[in-house]
């Protein structure tokens, strides 16, 4: 049996994961050998394609994203976290591209273009060419306009990837920029919102916070989202802080952000001619922060492979409570439709069938014909008759199903449901279900057995987040016995 592009780029990423030396990641191989029991589950539900795979469409890697309006010290932090002078900086926009920063042995840092991230399976951005395409589908920009790789020798980023984001007021193709970033944003383990502590003004940058504050709050995984008030050295000079954090509350809650945690920060190497009094009343808090923000940075590969767990448990969950009734849902509207259809079309041709042979003269003479043929040449008749009546059902059952899958791009937003409910949804109106419409029940495949195998699959995730926890946590206290040979 013949390797598929999808076995292959989960092989190499079982690869990836056994060479890189973390915890987390011997749980984290099992966990693709249970997508790969879900991949499977789909593929009888007809809600994949073999070239596709639950595992393929969330990132692997620990992943931090640093988005933000233009000139909030974006870069300056993540050169200073990195203790390489990597990324531009400036007042005003310097970079116009996602840049995707990872770890390389060269001392000298490197800039490679988007085409090597879309090519390369170990990336979360492997064959986005195609949603770049469609994304900037006005403008007819290659990948290479919105994605760049950097890397350098920083300690700090092995095991990781840093997103660093164009600003966000700058860009002049802002809906192209936001539709990546939704992207990115799904993929990250930690996103870093940046703000310019010096303009809290919120009509300069109601946009901004629509996309970075009020559509984030909502989502389930609210909490990777850490938002962040930059340069508070240069307010200190002429405000009081409090009175500058007490602005920005206000701001972000008009964005939608009433609760939740924000820190200050400034760095301290940027920083000039701070007095001692000056530096006294903001340092101490910044720096805590600061450091936060590290600890939380160090930490996301542990909150990569608990994100694949919960991703993983909501993958299966979908397929159960979602899919699966959806899918039966509109299974019973095309059944709906074809009967209907059929009824009309069966009613016209007797109809029309009737009259030509009782009303005409044509008719009554080969209907008499008709009636006087031998019975094998009778059965001949009747056998084109039924290849001719298998044909039209098969072609109404393909009709109804196009017309319903039409209906999807209006009635199902998000992309990956809509896409496959289309796939099963032509897998369950094939040929036979077609010809013997009304015998048709549930989906396609979702027998007893297939029940069974995935609520095992739903199952494993207890054994998976315990795994993880006797990794990093061990409330018993007790020490561990060493391992006999």
């Amino acid at each position: 049996m013949s390797v598929t592009k999808i076995d292959d780029r989960l092989e190499k990423l079982e690869e990836h994961l056994k060479s890189e030396e973390a915890p987390e990641n011997e749980v984290l191989y099992d966990v693709i050998q249970g997508f790969r029991e879900l991949d499977k589950i789909a593929y009888k539900l007809g809600l994949l394609s073999k070239e596709q795979s639950y595992a393929a469409r969330l990132s692997w890697w620990p992943m931090i994203s640093i988005l933000g309006i233009y000139s909030s010290g974006k870069s300056t932090f993540i050169n200073n976290y990195l203790g390489v002078k990597l990324q531009r900086t400036g007042t005003q926009a310097v970079d116009d591209k996602f840049t995707v920063i990872c770890f390389g042995a060269d001392e000298e840092a490197s800039t490679l273009p988007g085409i090597a991230l879309e090519a390369d399976s170990r990336f979360p951005f492997y064959q986005i060419g195609h949603d770049i395409a469609e994304i900037a589908a006005n403008t007819g920009q290659p990948v290479d306009a919105y994605l760049q790789l950097k890397a350098c020798s920083s300690e700090r980023l092995r095991g990781k990837i840093l997103i660093d984001s164009p600003g966000f007021d700058a860009d002049s193709q802002r809906n192209s920029t936001l539709r990546v970033t939704q992207h990115i944003l799904d993929l990250s383990d930690l996103v870093l919102v940046f703000f310019d502590a010096r303009h809290p003004e919120p009509g300069a940058m109601r946009d901004t916070l629509k996309h970075l504050v009020s559509e984030t709050i909502d989502r389930p995984d609210s909490s990777k989202f850490l938002y962040i008030l930059n340069q508070m050295d240069v307010t200190a000079w002429d405000d009081n802080p409090e009175d500058v954090v007490a602005a920005w509350q206000r701001s972000l809650s008009q964005g939608g952000l009433s609760a939740g945690h924000f820190y200050r920060i400034y760095n301290e190497n940027a920083a000039k001619g701070l007095t001692d009094e000056v530096k006294e009343r903001i340092d101490n808090k910044c720096q805590a922060d600061i450091k936060e923000i590290h600890d939380r940075m160090e930490q996301v590969g542990r909150e990569r492979a608990y994100r694949i767990i919960g991703l993983f448990e909501h993958t299966a969950k979908n397929i159960e409570n979602n899919l699966v009734p959806q899918l039966t849902d509109l299974i019973r509207r095309w059944k709906k439709r074809v009967f209907w259809t059929d009824f009309a079309l069966g009613l016209i041709l007797a109809v029309g069938v009737g009259l030509w042979f009782g009303l005409t003269s044509s008719g009554a003479e080969a209907w008499s014909k008709l009636i006087s043929l031998d019975p094998q040449q009778l059965g001949i008749v009747a056998g084109l008759v039924a290849i001719v009546l298998i044909f039209l059902q098969v072609k109404i059952g393909k009709r109804a199903a196009s017309k319903i899958i039409k209906q999807l791009s209006y009635e199902v937003k998000n992309d990956h449901t809509r896409e496959s409910l289309a796939l099963a949804l032509r897998k369950n109106t094939g040929f036979w279900r077609s010809l013997f419409f009304w015998l048709v029940k549930q989906p396609k495949g979702w027998g007893s057995k297939t029940q069974r195998r995935l609520h095992n699959s739903l199952s494993n995730i207890s054994s998976y987040v315990q795994q993880l926890n006797n990794r990093f946590t061990n409330p018993s206290g007790k020490t561990p016995e060493p391992e006999t040979k």
